[in-house]
């Protein structure tokens, strides 16, 4: 079995008989509105850990938000490694061409002046998405 986040979580869905979509599509406001809670239940769960829990407190946590994540990508029908390939695409145009990397005192990477924001919108219309582009 393929060790894919992406197919790990369709094989849940499918065999749990929970939504699967193949094309990018809207949701009914009650069935986003769950995905949404269940997706700030385990963030809430990382910040909690992140502080206060054991490493492999840590690693379940950031593993049930990425599991949740996949999952509300196939109840939408979003591929969603495809998603984060065009945000990593977009977050690696913050470095410079002189290799300088712009920081927040906090260590956040920042946006330079050759930052190209992701199109996202575009890699859902890819994927069979009908919608219109909105903003990042």
């Amino acid at each position: 079995m393929s060790s894919s986040p992406a197919d790990l979580v369709r094989a849940f869905h499918h065999a749990f008989g929970l939504d699967v979509r193949g094309t990018p599509t809207e949701v009914a406001p009650e069935l986003a509105a769950h995905r949404g809670e269940l997706l700030a239940e385990e963030a809430s769960e990382v910040a909690e850990v992140a502080v206060t829990g054991s490493l492999d407190r840590l690693a379940h946590e950031l593993a049930d938000v990425v599991y949740v994540a996949y999952g509300t990508a196939l109840v939408h029908g979003i591929d969603l490694d495809e998603v984060i390939a065009e945000i990593h695409r977009a977050n690696m145009t913050k470095l410079g061409p002189d290799g300088h990397v712009a920081r927040r005192a906090d260590g956040k990477v920042l946006k330079g002046d050759h930052y190209r924001a992701p199109d996202v919108a575009e890699v859902l219309r890819r994927q069979g998405w009908r919608g219109g582009p909105t903003a990042s």
